[in-house]
């Protein structure tokens, strides 16, 4: 035998390296996530960064130039009436979104949890991922064009001769316009549409999680189909709400386009942040908009954390 192969102290250094590995597994994990997100902390703390320190400038009326001095006169004009009203605005349209993405996913995702099997468990994924494959603004101006006055839903109403009654709602002034797709309740709609899949499965998984016995002895001991689903089903499924929630609030907080192509002259908040950096040149008051979703999530997702409905994600 050669002097190498019985001396350990020539065993080299990729060797040790490995036993080191080996025997820290979370260290192969730390080596193997650091990197991305490390980059990714840079670029993403450093954007909101950025756009927090520009939120703290104001811009010279006189000039229009932006002055480079600490000052919170940015963050009070969003409490003007006209600002304030865009943010009230946003917040109603973001919440109702999600109260009715989640009234509306969750028998879709309770039928695929507990009674879709093979093919139509595939045809159920099928159903909802199809909408999320096509382009976002095909979709949108697909949906200004049904809800337009010569669209197909107008065509529907007149065809069961009632339009009379679809007439009655867009006079209604908050929701409605000359057709529904200038209204508040198009953007609704199409809001509705297009995060639907982001409630949808969300919920199907955290229902999936729930124990078909719990429910079966829910029943046995006397309680009705209301009362399992209040205090057994809805507890437990709470984390898949949640987290639906989420992604339905947060992209309806930020979204621009839907707003802009289907809806009233009314802003919202991605409207305003894009008119005040672009045309208006008031980029301050654009960073304090955009910080306005920011604060509103992180109060979200503390509230939701109290309340416990992150334990079972």
């Amino acid at each position: 035998m050669s002097e190498h192969a019985i001396d350990p102290g020539r065993r080299g250094i990729l060797p040790a390296l490995s036993d080191l590995l080996w025997r820290n597994p979370r260290l192969v994990i730390l080596l193997l996530l650091g990197p991305p997100a490390l980059w990714l902390g840079i670029v993403y703390l450093g954007a909101l960064f950025a756009l927090l320190a520009q939120s703290f400038f104001s811009i010279d009326e006189f000039s229009g130039l932006i002055q480079y001095e600490f000052t919170l006169k940015t963050y009070r004009e969003l409490f003007t009436p006209a600002n304030f009203d865009i943010i009230l605005r946003t917040v109603v349209m973001a919440a109702s979104v999600t109260i009715a993405a989640a009234i509306v996913a969750f028998p879709i995702a309770y039928y695929a949890a507990r009674y879709a099997r093979g093919k139509w468990k595939a045809l159920f994924y099928l159903g909802v991922m199809l909408p999320l494959w096509s382009s976002y603004l095909v979709k949108v101006y697909s949906w200004k064009l049904i809800l337009a006055k010569e669209g197909i839903l107008n065509w529907l109403f007149e065809t069961l001769h009632l339009s009379w009654l679809l007439n009655a709602y867009l006079a209604i002034p908050v929701v409605g316009g000359n057709s529904l797709s200038v209204s508040a309740t198009g953007t609704f709609l199409v809001f509705l549409y297009v995060w639907l899949p982001f409630m949808v499965l969300p919920i199907q998984a955290s229902l999936e999680r729930v124990p078909a016995s719990m429910l079966e002895a829910s029943g046995d001991l006397g309680a009705t189909p209301g009362q399992t689903f209040r205090h057994v089903l809805l507890p437990l499924a709470l984390p898949g709400v949640i987290a639906g929630s989420i992604f339905t609030f947060s992209l309806t907080l930020g979204d621009y386009i839907i707003p802009q192509i289907v809806g009233t002259s009314r802003r919202f908040i991605g409207q305003a942040v894009y008119a005040y950096q672009g045309t208006a040149g008031n980029i301050p008051l654009a960073a304090a908009f955009a910080v306005v979703p920011i604060v509103i999530m992180a109060i979200y997702l503390w509230a939701a954390k109290r309340m416990g409905a992150f334990d079972a994600l």
